[in-house]
């Protein structure tokens, strides 16, 4: 059942932080490797383990990633691996011991997603795209996941590597400003957004982008 209450959106910082994955399939692999890749130290816990999870830490052993920041753990789940953890995703095709982690993580303050299973959790998992420090999401709270990653792939086609430059200039010019002593709030930069930088950097001008957003900044602080 999809969830109906508004959902209050958050990028949590998970860096150097224990979390763990219930369930060894495809989905728990797929929800490994997001954790991985924001610098998770990761623990997946389940009786089976599949070839998708395999060829995961078999990457992570050929140097792709940090081969420690993954444990292994070939069991049934049990209260005690929430210990620990700052978040949990349960990720098992058996809906009793989905639930199982849910209430467990409830009992202790753990957060917990299950996966395809809104009801039992403290946080979703909204399709995403990621363009280096740029980060786009959609998500439907559960109603409609296929119309999320529907989103998702026109996203990916639409963000391009020329926004992770643009982003690089606007980051630039902030601490520039910053290190001078300058409030950057208030200042032109939505001005400067609207006035064609995208398609600067698309065609390779980044220096003239960087001119433009000069302009409406310094115009803004007269």
């Amino acid at each position: 059942m999809p969830l109906d209450e508004p959902l209050y959106p958050i990028n949590l910082r998970i860096k150097g932080h224990r979390c763990l994955v219930v369930g060894g399939g495809r989905v728990g692999a797929q929800k490994t490797q997001g954790l991985l890749d924001c610098g998770a130290l990761v623990t997946l816990v389940a009786p089976d383990i599949s070839s998708e999870v395999q060829a995961l830490a078999a990457d992570l052993e050929s140097g792709a990633q940090d081969a420690t920041a993954l444990e292994i753990v070939q069991r049934e789940y049990c209260r005690e691996d929430l210990v620990g953890k700052r978040v949990v995703v349960a990720a098992t095709n058996d809906s009793a011991v989905n639930a199982r982690v849910f209430a467990d993580g409830q009992a202790v303050g753990v957060l917990v997603n299950s996966a395809d299973d809104p009801q039992n959790c403290d946080y979703t998992l909204p399709s995403k795209v990621r363009r280096g420090p740029l980060l786009v999401t959609a998500s439907t709270q559960g109603k409609s996941p296929a119309l999320a990653t529907w989103l998702r792939r026109q996203f990916q086609a639409e963000f391009g590597p020329e926004y992770e430059l643009l982003l690089e200039v606007l980051i630039e010019a902030r601490e520039e400003l910053r290190a001078a002593g300058v409030s950057t709030e208030g200042l032109g930069w939505q001005e400067a957004l609207d006035s064609g930088m995208l398609a600067l950097v698309r065609e390779g001008r980044v220096a003239e982008a960087k001119e433009r957003l000069q302009a409406c900044l310094s115009s803004s602080l007269e």
